[in-house]
Order: structure tokens, then C-alpha cells, then sequence
């Protein structure tokens, strides 16, 4: 598999990053994930602001312009033969003196790695997973707001209970935060719908601004629905009439079936996915220009 690193093509075995970086070191760096469609990213510049702002945030200079990532893209679809490609675009900060920071970071290391993205089944997309309640509680954000940062333990901690549990592949983890509020998915946000208003956990309780999140909340606004952030609760989810996770590899993902921590289950929207959710997955693919 070919990969990119400050530019250039080449390798994954040729490629090389010293360990003195400060993304290793102390996981000072932060990434992007996103999907193309026929070679084309999808909300790019999107993706590339919440990235410049977090680097900003950490001191990190001179990162790639929107332009730069979108030719490697391409060029790095085109050496592994893709056209439709899972992105993750990372940005460490780069080589420094061993001890923490003492000013900003002028040389990261760009990092920009890709893979096939296997064909969707619909008609199992459309029967939707499971979401599973964790006892991992989401942290605390690293600033006023989450970073998609390399520092991810949190999740990791989490995706470990999660297979602890006998989780089967698919399954998603469910966070509260620490005052048992809910939170996100170990990869997701997520939304539910009660009597056709949409809800979704506030950004104050320390998730990830999501990017699918926002053009999802975008979508349902301008077809006419109500969408509200606030603080809720796991038994508010539980009596949920529709519920669904948003990222953007997967998309929109419907929920069926809602387990708690001790393996008891309900499902959801009679174990197929709902109307509100099959409508925002297709205003979502319309907005991608995939029919």
C-alpha cells in the first residue's frame, strides 16, 4: 500500500518518522477522517478548518492548505488504484527536543494514509446495529472543545470493554459523561427522535464536534424538522421512537437494538430503521452527489 508523508508518495515500508516527534512522544498531533466519492472528498473544507483550529490551539505551524490535501488525494488514490477511498489525514507536531513544549511546532509530519471502502448492503444497512451502553465514562475535553486528536485512550479504553463484553463486529459503545449524561459513540454521534423532534447531546458535554453531525443537523433543519442539542438521558434514549449514529465513513447508521450495560436489550423502531432516519440517510447521499 502507498502512502503519503510530507508530500510525497511512496511505500508504507519506506516511510520514516523520527522518534523524537512530539505526536509520539506525548501525542501532540491531530487527524481527519472522511470518505471520497468517485474521488472527490466529501465536506473537505470542513474537515480542514477543524483541523486548522485545532492546530492553532497546539502551536502547530505551516500545515497543509485545503488544496495540497485535495492533490494528494487524488494522487494517492490513483497509486492504489481507488475510487472511492477511506482518508485519514494526520498531523503530528513533529520533531523536538525531548521535554515538553517550550514554543510552536514549524516542521509536523503529514501524514495521509488510505483504504477501499467495502459496497454497502442497503438492505442490511436498513436493519440497523446495535448500540451498547459502556461503563467507560467520556472524558473530559482536552480545550473548550474536543480535539480529533491523537491522544486517543478514552476511546480505546472503551472499544476494549466493549469486545470484554462479547460484543459481536458492528456493535457500537455508548458513553455517558461523568454525570451520567449521554455523550457519543467509542466513533459516532449520535441522535434520537421523539415524536418527530430530533435531539442530539450538546457539544458542552464533551464530544466531538462531528462534521457528519453538523451537515446532518443542517439537513434536517432545512427539511423542515426540529432539532435540538441539549442534555439527556439514557432513559430518555430508551423510549426513543427512531435513533441513529452519524460519522463520516458510515454515514448515517440506524440503531434497532439498545443493550445496557448488563446485557439487557429493546429494540428500536420495530428492528428496522424509521422513516425520519431512512429520509435524512437519502438527503445525506443527495448531498454527496450518490444516488
Amino acid at each position: 500500500m502507498k502512502i503519503g508523508l510530507n508530500g510525497s508518495v511512496m511505500e508504507a515500508s519506506e516511510a520514516v518518522i523520527s522518534v523524537y516527534d512530539h505526536g509520539f512522544l506525548y501525542g501532540l498531533g491531530l487527524f481527519e477522517t472522511f470518505r471520497t466519492y468517485e474521488g472527490r472528498p466529501y465536506l473537505l473544507d470542513r474537515h480542514m478548518n477543524r483541523l486548522y483550529m485545532g492546530c492553532e490551539q497546539l502551536g502547530i505551524r505551516n500545515c497543509p492548505s485545503v488544496q495540497q490535501v485535495s492533490d494528494m488525494i487524488y494522487e494517492l488514490l490513483n497509486a492504489n488504484g481507488l475510487k472511492a477511498g477511506y482518508v485519514r489525514l494526520t498531523v503530528s507536531a513533529g520533531e523536538a527536543e525531548l521535554g515538553l513544549p517550550t514554543g510552536d511546532y514549524e516542521q509536523p509530519n503529514v501524514l495521509m494514509l488510505v483504504k477501499n471502502l467495502p459496497p454497502v448492503n442497503d438492505a442490511v444497512h436498513m436493519r440497523g446495529r446495535e448500540l451498547r451502553l459502556v461503563q467507560t465514562r467520556r472524558n473530559t475535553p482536552e480545550g473548550e472543545v474536543r480535539f480529533k486528536s491523537l491522544h486517543y485512550m478514552n476511546n480505546i479504553i472503551a472499544k476494549r470493554e466493549l469486545l470484554a463484553s462479547g460484543a459481536l463486529p458492528g456493535v457500537e459503545g455508548l458513553m455517558l459523561t461523568r454525570e451520567g449524561w449521554l455523550a457519543e459513540g467509542i466513533v459516532s454521534n449520535l441522535f434520537f427522535v421523539k415524536n418527530s423532534v430530533i435531539y442530539t447531546p450538546a457539544l458542552a458535554t464533551g464530544i466531538l464536534p462531528g462534521i457528519t453531525r453538523e451537515r446532518v443537523m443542517e439537513l434536517a433543519a432545512e427539511a423542515g424538522y426540529l432539532v435540538k442539542e441539549g442534555l439527556y438521558s439514557w432513559e430518555q434514549l430508551q423510549s426513543a421512537d427512531e435513533i441513529w449514529l452519524t460519522n463520516s465513513i458510515q454515514e448515517v447508521v440506524p440503531v434497532t437494538t439498545l443493550t445496557d450495560a448488563i446485557g439487557q436489550s429493546i429494540v428500536i423502531s420495530d428492528g428496522e430503521a424509521g422513516e425520519l432516519t431512512r429520509q435524512l440517510l437519502s438527503l445525506y447521499r443527495q448531498d454527496t452527489n450518490v444516488v
